[in-house]
């Protein structure tokens, strides 16, 4: 095989063979993994949740992770998010004519190491090559399928009056990263981004607080734009206390510089849930003894005043509006 991908490896041919044998097959190989038309599973015994995603991150490598752990991450965290535990995932390829064969072992390896830290398996596949700049680098899309865990019943509109707004750590992390990698700036930050699946620790969340009303991931456009979807969706309002925001204090230099706020930049392993008052210490307890979350704090509560809108107590003690979210501050994020 040589060393950079070609036309012909996406041709069905004995090149696209030699591709699937020594650099899908040879890491993603588990029981259900098929070179058939379709993967062939055992039936989940409770409801089951799907998501799709695709990523088309720009640097697909960036501190912290690339675009093959963060491709298995988002849908894992997406089946979390409504109390599934991931058990497959399908992946498709689109490879730009010329990528390097060592960079889509990379990917690959990443993927396959991802997927065995949440106990998902990686079971079918496609791979598609374009020309020379008709896509850039590596494009993956993933799919994933979920059991729902018994008595967990999770959406973006069963937020309630009364719930506590806790984050699982620290916010903008991930589009921090990315923005100082691309070098467009001349900042020099050391910024890892939060790439990480968090079916573990949400596992024990559901298992000992099945009360929990809302999971959301706060991928593009961060946690403010999650903030706002969710009072939309379940007619309440927000307040939060900007000094219990936690922002690394790498990630709040960069943002000072370039006037942008921490809330509205992408993360791509954490969650904002919301839960009643009287179960958010249990739940930050639990998430606590994570490495993944072990920055998880309450940030606010919800309300029934002034639904639609989310109000931001500053560190001096004024109250204002955070503004609603407008046009994305940084593309290709995920």
């Amino acid at each position: 095989m040589t060393d950079y991908v070609t036309l012909a490896m996406g041709a069905g041919g004995k090149q696209t063979a030699e591709l699937i044998s020594q650099v899908f097959k040879k890491n993603l190989e588990n029981r259900f993994f098929t070179a058939d038309d379709a993967a062939v599973l055992p039936q989940p015994a409770g409801r089951i949740a799907m998501s799709t995603d695709g990523f088309i991150v720009s640097p697909a490598f960036f501190p912290g992770g690339n675009v093959g752990e963060l491709s298995v991450c988002g849908t894992v965290n997406d089946l979390t998010c409504m109390g599934a535990k991931p058990l497959y995932l399908t992946c498709s390829f689109v490879i730009e004519e010329g990528y390097p064969i060592a960079s889509l072992e990379k990917i690959v390896a990443s993927m396959a190491e991802t997927a065995s830290k949440c106990g998902v398996s990686i079971v079918a596949g496609d791979t598609k090559v374009a020309g020379k700049g008709q896509v850039d680098g590596c494009f993956i899309t993933t799919a994933g399928v979920g059991e729902i865990v018994s008595g967990v019943s999770t959406s973006g509109a069963f937020a309630r009056p009364g719930d506590a707004v806790i984050v699982t750590g620290d916010v903008g992390r991930h589009g921090c990263s990315i923005l100082l990698s691309r070098d467009e700036y001349g900042i020099e930050a050391d910024v890892t981004s939060d790439c990480a699946p968090l079916w573990k620790p949400l596992s024990e969340v559901f298992e000992k607080v099945p009360e929990v009303h809302v999971v959301r991931d706060a991928t593009r456009g961060g946690v403010g734009t999650v903030l706002y979807e969710i009072t939309h969706e379940s007619g309440v309002g927000i307040r939060l206390s900007r000094e219990q925001v936690p922002v690394q204090p790498e990630v709040r230099g960069v943002c000072d510089m370039l006037g942008l706020d921490p809330l509205y930049l992408a993360c791509e392993g954490r969650m904002v849930i919301m839960a009643p008052v009287s179960k958010a210490d249990e739940i930050v307890s639990i998430l606590k003894h994570y490495d993944d979350t072990d920055g998880a704090c309450v940030i606010g509560e919800v309300t029934d005043e002034q639904p639609g809108h989310v109000i931001v107590e500053t560190e001096i003690g004024a109250e204002t509006y955070l503004p609603e979210p407008g046009n994305e501050l940084l593309p290709r994020i995920c």
